[in-house]
């Protein structure tokens, strides 16, 4: 997915519009001629719209769905993007005028200002949709008056995706990414954006023990601290996989590492990992957190993290050897024949 160094982003094309709609009330859109010019505040809205999506917890990855007459946002994209039959001011109207009848079936939907922005970096080339609405806040004149003062609400974006145009051309596995929020929202932005979910939890939870290991390892922990998280990771990945319940990445943090879960949130959520929320841990994946398992051409060895800490295993750094305790009657034969 897309970098999180948001200062290296370059805005190609720019549209706001406007989508109408109270609870329980039919939508309407209301659209600007044409694009909006690429000025020092158009870029500022575009890095502090990316900043809080990045910092925004919970996402759902997916592709295109295949059926682009139910969803035709593949369709969209495709005749922008690869064919070049329509103009970036002609996709993001097309765009709107699907929103508006996806949000039209939903009641529980209310509206704001529809931002669509194509923009690159140096790793992506990335199409962005998303809603914001205002909010009020306080202000003082040149003259020390105290006045209300709206502007825009960052901090409650709810409604927002992006899609990887260049993942998408490469034929990669997800390339679509979305805000999952409250699930009526989450189900009719994703139906908007064609997005057919991808979570595949075996992979999921490799990336997730990865992400743990490399916390681990930038937290400069010592051997027992180290062995602590990861014995709690195991332990709560494992409850959630026997019970078939998909995980939060926040309550992960908490219960991982509650003495400062910000942090491994933090981690867990960085953009570079790409780890999604919301899926089953898969109890074959997590082994790796207790277990050590390595192998060589003449030998295969697996044992539990706690041997280390009991005395079982021991690791001779000077002789670069490992050593075993409490060995088996069986293999004690079994080495005396040899």
């Amino acid at each position: 997915m897309v970098s999180s160094t948001l200062s290296e982003q370059s805005i190609n094309d720019l549209v706001v519009h406007k989508l109408i709609k109270d609870q329980h009330g039919p939508a309407s859109i209301a659209l600007r001629a044409g694009t909006s010019p690429i000025t020092a505040s158009a870029q500022r809205l575009i890095d502090d719209i990316s900043q809080h999506y990045a910092d925004k917890l919970g996402k759902g990855y997916g592709k295109f769905e295949e059926d682009e007459t139910n969803f035709p946002m593949p369709r969209l994209i495709r005749e922008h993007v690869l064919e070049g039959r329509m103009d970036f001011a002609t996709l993001a109207r097309q765009m709107m005028e699907h929103l508006r009848d996806r949000v039209d079936a939903e009641q529980l939907a209310s509206g704001g200002y529809v931002l669509i922005a194509r923009s690159r970096n140096s790793l992506s080339d990335q199409l962005l949709v998303a809603m914001i609405t205002e909010a009020m806040g306080t202000a003082i004149t040149d003259s020390l008056e105290i006045i209300d003062s709206p502007h825009l609400d960052f901090a409650n974006l709810r409604v927002a995706g992006r899609i990887d145009l260049q993942a998408w051309q490469a034929g990669a596995e997800r390339y679509i990414s979305f805000l999952k929020g409250r699930a009526e929202v989450a189900q009719y932005f994703k139906l908007f954006l064609g997005c057919n979910d991808v979570v595949i939890a075996l992979k999921e939870t490799q990336k997730l023990v990865k992400t743990l290991n490399h916390f681990a390892d930038t937290q400069g922990l010592e051997q027992g601290a180290r062995d602590e998280l990861m014995q709690r990771a195991h332990g709560y990945l494992d409850e959630l996989g026997e019970s078939s319940t998909p995980l939060s990445l926040g309550e992960v943090a908490e219960k991982v590492w509650p003495d400062a879960p910000q942090r491994l949130n933090d981690a867990l959520n960085e953009e570079s990992v790409d780890l999604a929320s919301g899926f089953v841990p898969d109890r074959r994946a997590i082994r790796p957190l207790v277990r050590f398992k390595a192998n060589a051409p003449q030998w295969k060895l697996e044992f539990d993290r706690a041997s280390l800490r009991s005395g079982a295993v021991v690791y001779d750094r000077r002789s670069d050897t490992v050593i075993l305790s409490n060995i088996p009657a069986e293999l004690k034969r079994a080495l005396l024949e040899e």
